[in-house]
């Protein structure tokens, strides 16, 4: 059974109509769907799995017990000795997600770190994830560098400095490119 890593930025609250129909392909696949316990795009994900009755659903959290588990499915209980409710605390857990699964899911606000820093997380490992840019409602493939260069030149140049700031963006798109070219 593939699993598929759902994620999204925080600030996002209600789920786009085309987020929806991929949500219902992936359950009509039988895939399994891992998620957050964030508020936000996980906790609305979680409603919106729940609504459908969807039963293969495993919550992963950082930490003791989840924020948002609103369909009492299984937890994967990620432990981490960063200190509780830093960036470095959540990040174990979206590791571990971006480690455990098969393809992502990403719900984007061109804002988000975290979001940003999961479709990195798959990158380096090969894997793919589909982004919705929730502001331009449209799908972005990113499978290697170039698309997710595409991808952050949805970002105000404000977002891309304070991303940078937070995830080294530069350093990690550098990274990834030299990984990608020293494959040929």
């Amino acid at each position: 059974m593939h699993k598929v890593f759902i994620s999204g930025s925080m600030k996002i609250k209600n789920l786009d109509g085309n987020v929806l129909d991929r949500i219902n392909n992936i359950i009509s696949s039988n895939c399994q769907v891992i998620v957050g316990d964030a508020d936000g795009v996980d906790s609305s994900i979680q409603k919106y799995l729940i609504s459908q009755e969807t039963k293969s659903v495993l919550v992963y959290c950082s930490g003791g017990r989840p924020r948002n588990n609103i369909g009492n499915w299984h937890t994967e209980v990620i432990e981490t000795n960063a200190q509780p409710g830093t960036r470095a605390f959540f990040t174990a857990k979206d590791v571990k997600m971006a480690e455990d699964c098969d393809y992502g899911l990403m719900v984007w606000d061109t804002k988000s770190t975290g979001t940003l820093s999961n479709a990195i997380e798959l990158l380096k490992r090969k894997k793919i994830s589909l982004v919705y840019i929730n502001k331009a409602k449209e799908f972005l493939k990113v499978k290697e560098i170039a698309d997710l260069e595409k991808l952050v030149s949805y970002m105000s140049d404000s977002a891309f400095e304070k991303a940078d700031k937070k995830l080294k963006l530069r350093a990690n798109i550098n990274q990834l490119k030299y990984q990608q070219d020293s494959l040929f």
